[in-house]
C-alpha cells in the first residue's frame, strides 16, 4: 500500500469518526453562523449591489435576510469572511474589474 493510499484511507477513517460522533485527530472546521443583513449593511450595500457583487441571487439573499433559510456551506464561509474584511473580499473579486470596491 503506497503513501498516498494511506493517507486518503486515513483521512476517510477520520470522517467517519466525526460523522459518528467520535473524537478525532483532525480539525473540524464550522464556520460561525451570521446576521446577513447587519453584515450587508455594515458594507453599506443595498440587497441587488450585495447580491450582485457576492455572486448571491438576490432572491436567495432576501430569504436570509428575512430568516426563512440560511446560508451554509461555501455561502456561509464567504458571508463570514465578508463580516470581517469586506474591502479584501471585494478587492480580491474586482480584479480586472473597475468600479466594484468600498467607499473607502
Amino acid at each position: 500500500m503506497n503513501e498516498v493510499f494511506k493517507s486518503i484511507k486515513q483521512g476517510l477513517q477520520e470522517a467517519i469518526e466525526h460523522v459518528e460522533g467520535k473524537p478525532v485527530k483532525a480539525i473540524v472546521h464550522k464556520p460561525e453562523s451570521v446576521d446577513v443583513k447587519a453584515i450587508r449593511e455594515k458594507v453599506g450595500m443595498t440587497q441587488t449591489e450585495f447580491a450582485a457583487s457576492f455572486g448571491i441571487s438576490l432572491g436567495t439573499l432576501r430569504h436570509w435576510e428575512r430568516g426563512d433559510r440560511k446560508p451554509h456551506g461555501p455561502a456561509l464561509v464567504l458571508l463570514n469572511v465578508v463580516a470581517r474584511e469586506p474591502k479584501a473580499v471585494l478587492r480580491a473579486l474586482a480584479q480586472g474589474k473597475p468600479n466594484m470596491s468600498l467607499n473607502e
